[in-house]
């Protein structure tokens, strides 16, 4: 009798790692080039916005001044377009011109285990741009240290919600210049209507409703209540919302994205 031998995979944290790694690798193979913008690009909006918008908001906004109130939602805008931008064009272009995942997927790990290291991948993405501008706001004393600290960690929550949403996007473009429409029509007026330019309570009632539906509210909502020490019921409700959005954006995803792959 022929002895079928049964294929071994690696303990799941390594197939996850793997994926995680070559994506790391190659990031910082340039870091000059890849670090050094999310330290900048913060400068420049505080400087742009916020020191000159700022300059005719004298009265303070959720009891602090107008220069902390956008800091604390640059730190997780930050996170958005990051994995937003990596798991819409970095994982279509991985896909269909450099077709990476064909030579990942040789190894012995799982469609499943490749799409949730991508999301881990652009969950950590999240955090160190979070880190950046929370480096930099820290510096200018707009957010006191320790209480920003666990800022980053809503950055990475923040990276796993648009990683999840943007593969499922991903899973349905078939034109690179699609994305233009995804980013135009959802991720940049999100930057205008989560509270991070002005308090959502601002908005006609009518508006309102969706403000609090989409996921970039509750993760400004959140970090800012961590910089501020300024903890709310709502919060708890916040979290829950960011959780269930990964799980189901994510599992709808893993399940488009493994047709696209396996075909």
């Amino acid at each position: 009798m022929t002895e079928v031998k049964t294929l071994r995979y690696p303990p799941l944290y390594i197939r996850l790692y793997s994926v995680w790694f070559r994506h790391m690798r190659v990031y910082t193979q340039n870091l000059l080039s890849n670090g050094f913008p999310p330290f900048l690009e913060p400068l420049i909006f505080l400087a742009g916005v916020g020191m000159g918008l700022g300059g005719y908001i004298t009265d303070k906004i959720d009891g602090v001044p107008y220069i902390e109130y956008l800091g604390t939602g640059l730190l997780v805008t930050t996170a958005m377009f990051t994995s937003a931008f990596e798991c819409s064009y970095g994982t279509y272009i991985r896909l269909e011109f450099e077709k990476v995942y064909d030579g990942m997927l040789a190894a012995p790990m799982t469609v499943n285990n490749l799409i949730v290291g991508e999301m881990i991948w652009a969950g950590t993405k999240g955090f160190f741009f979070t880190f950046a501008v929370l480096c930099v706001l820290s510096i200018f004393k707009i957010i006191l240290i320790p209480y920003g600290l666990l800022a980053p960690f809503v950055g990475f929550l923040t990276g796993l919600m648009f990683a999840s949403f943007s593969l499922l996007v991903t899973s349905f473009v078939k034109n690179i210049n699609h994305f233009n429409f995804y980013f135009t029509g959802f991720i940049s007026p999100m930057f205008f209507f989560s509270g991070v330019v002005f308090p959502i309570e601002n908005l006609p009632d009518y508006i309102r409703p969706a403000a609090e539906m989409v996921p970039l509210t509750h993760s400004v909502r959140l970090v800012r209540a961590i910089c501020t020490n300024s903890y709310k019921p709502i919060l708890l409700l916040d979290m829950i919302y960011i959780v269930f959005f990964i799980m189901i954006f994510g599992y709808f995803a893993i399940k488009r994205l493994k047709k696209r792959l396996v075909s």
